[in-house]
């Protein structure tokens, strides 16, 4: 069996309509509006996971890995979802935005509604892959995919390269993660004739991606609490508009 993480509160799932944080809106269940946007990340998070599961047998994966990072400001980094195949790496952001989505490869904040702000998410997961990338060993700087995962409650208003098949760098939407690996697999296969890595390696890399993986769950909290604070300068309205 792989091995799942179980995730905790996630940078980035409080809802992006929250109101100021001094008026704390209750649901008719009486959880706030934060709680509520971390059940639907923890429930994205899932369906990605159950994808994960019906990928081919040689293939591995792990979940919510959070490993050491020395160029972070926590000295961690926390990556929702890794794929290891013989023709490349997938590793997979998770955001759970509702709304239209903004930006583009090179544009250092992303907009939801043309009103927040958001960090751009592949300069967040270039961080995790140069995680990944200490665990794994540098070698293998070609060889990795970047996904970005949003809910069916987004639309994207994007540069058109990040949703071609072609791309290294693709947006996704969650209940199309499996689809998109396999078309992106195929494109690979084609391109690179024969597989980039052995069973071996992608065994070994799996199993250096589960000893390196911080389980501590203080360590874990105090990232979650940092990551939370950060998050809440991180989403505001966008005053240039």
């Amino acid at each position: 069996m792989l091995k799942f993480f179980k995730k905790r509160n996630k940078m980035e799932t409080k809802d992006t309509q929250v109101k100021p944080k001094q008026q704390i809106n209750k649901s008719v269940t009486g959880r706030s509006n934060d709680e509520l946007a971390a059940v639907k990340g923890q429930i994205g998070e899932h369906k990605i996971a159950i994808q994960l599961t019906q990928m081919p047998k040689e293939y591995r994966y792990v979940n919510d890995v959070m490993i050491k990072n020395l160029k972070s400001k926590t000295g961690y980094s926390q990556i929702d979802h890794i794929v290891l195949t013989p023709y490349g790496i997938f590793v997979i952001e998770t955001k759970n935005y509702q709304g239209t989505i903004y930006g583009g490869k090179d544009r250092k904040t992303w907009l939801v509604n043309g009103k927040f702000k958001f960090m751009n998410p592949f300069n967040q997961n270039y961080g995790h892959i140069k995680a990944l990338l200490q665990v794994a060993g540098n070698k293998y700087k070609d060889h990795i995919i970047s996904m970005v995962s949003f809910t069916k409650r987004c639309t994207f208003k994007i540069d058109t390269e990040l949703r071609k098949i072609t791309s290294n760098n693709l947006i996704i939407y969650d209940i199309e993660l499996s689809e998109f690996i396999l078309r992106k697999l195929n494109v690979l296969k084609i391109e690179r004739k024969k597989p980039l890595l052995t069973e071996e390696e992608i065994d070994r890399i799996y199993q250096d991606l589960l000893d390196a993986n911080i389980t501590d769950p203080v360590i874990r909290e105090k990232h979650n609490e940092a990551l939370n604070a950060k998050a809440a300068g991180s989403i505001t309205p966008n005053v240039d508009q």
